[in-house]
């Protein structure tokens, strides 16, 4: 499997809510949150079987992120499946 990055710009009281949509698509390995200067505040990998209770810990980090900062970005590591 090859991997995709694909960087979005959020301010960040739509950063949780962001994350929460592109965890539902699904596919994802990483996801890193970066500030305006490109300093990573955090950064978590998502595993295939990862949802609900698991991921509560994070989206409770991530909502304490998104009060301190105002404009970030956040990096998506992708799994696509190779064509051959």
């Amino acid at each position: 499997m090859a991997t995709t990055k694909e960087s979005f710009k959020v301010q960040g009281e739509n950063l949780l809510k962001k994350i929460k949509e592109l965890i539902e698509e699904g596919n994802i390995r990483k996801i890193s949150i970066h500030d305006k200067g490109g300093k990573e505040l955090m950064s978590f990998p998502l595993t295939v079987g990862v949802v609900g209770v698991l991921v509560a810990p994070v989206f409770a980090a991530i909502g304490a992120v998104a009060a301190l900062i105002g404009e970030c970005s956040i990096t998506v590591e992708r799994e696509v499946e190779e064509t051959k």
